[in-house]
């Protein structure tokens, strides 16, 4: 299982805080699963409908759109960070 976690506005959109899915296949990239996700339509759609606008973690770690999910145990979706 993967779990997928959600922060700040994604979170909100969506509508939930994490869940869990099977994992996806060995190639699935984190930007592949985000176009699934955003298919289911609704607060999906609206989140993610726009992956350009997303920062991502795989297992606690910040990797690259393109990145295969691979064996990682947790995807988290936020928005990019920013400071002030």
């Amino acid at each position: 299982m993967l779990t997928i976690v959600y922060f700040a506005w994604v979170r909100e959109r969506i509508g939930l805080d994490e869940e869990q899915m099977a994992r996806p296949d060995a190639g699935t990239t984190i930007a592949d699963l985000i176009a699934l996700l955003a298919a289911r339509g609704g607060g999906y759609a609206d989140a993610l409908g726009d992956a350009t606008r997303l920062r991502a973690a795989l297992d606690q770690r910040f990797m690259a759109l393109d990145t295969p999910i691979g064996d990682a145990r947790e995807l988290a979706l936020f928005p990019p960070v920013t400071g002030g």
